[in-house]
């Protein structure tokens, strides 16, 4: 069984992916980190993450870059969406993500594009959103330090960035389930969600 979760940054995707997978006692995927890793690695190059032939020059899926704790900052997170704009980038990873969601048993994956480019057949999909001041408020709750107004101005600009590209633009695949945790608590946003897969898996 493939599970595809999409959705914007700091939706609450990844946590709940990561719950499914738990859960079905499926392997999971953040493909997110595939793109945090080129971000990374572009700008440790000292190349420029907006050019896509230095940011495809820059792919490196290796171990221990992955493993690398500045994957998660958002530092890392801003680099991903600049170098996934570049459809030489996206195509570069596709084949990398495609395997994972196709090995024996299945598997969760989450991202921008799992459910309309990458596993279009699988058999439960998941848009998680919320409202851009909730997922700002969530990232400043990470990092009291930051400057909230500047957080959700980076999470309007994210948003704009990864639906309006054209490759792969953010978008809800037709057949998902749509899922705002605008309101809800983790516990619930992840009950909501094992609830709808389970009606995707009756059906």
């Amino acid at each position: 069984m493939i599970i595809a979760v999409d959705g914007p940054a700091a939706s609450g995707k990844g946590t709940i992916a990561r719950a499914l997978a738990a859960h079905y006692h499926l392997p999971h995927l953040d493909t997110g980190l595939l793109y945090r890793a080129v971000g990374v690695s572009t700008a440790r190059a000292g190349l420029n993450p907006d050019d896509a032939a230095e940011a495809a020059a820059s792919i490196n899926l290796d171990d221990a870059l992955l493993a690398d704790p500045e994957l998660r900052s958002e530092a890392a997170g801003a680099l991903a969406s600049r170098v996934s704009k570049h459809p030489a980038v996206r195509a570069a990873l596709l084949s990398y993500q495609q395997d994972f969601a196709r090995q024996p048993g299945g598997a969760v994956l989450d991202g921008r594009d799992i459910g309309t480019v990458i596993a279009p057949k699988a058999e439960a999909k998941l848009f998680v959103t919320a409202a851009p001041e909730v997922r700002a408020k969530r990232r400043h709750l990470e990092d009291s330090h930051a400057d909230y107004a500047a957080i959700l101005a980076d999470i309007r600009a994210r948003d704009a960035r990864d639906s309006s590209r054209s490759a792969a633009p953010l978008r809800q695949a037709e057949d998902a389930d749509l899922l705002d945790t605008s309101d809800l608590t983790i516990a619930a946003a992840v009950q909501r969600a094992i609830a709808l897969v389970e009606a995707r898996i009756r059906r």
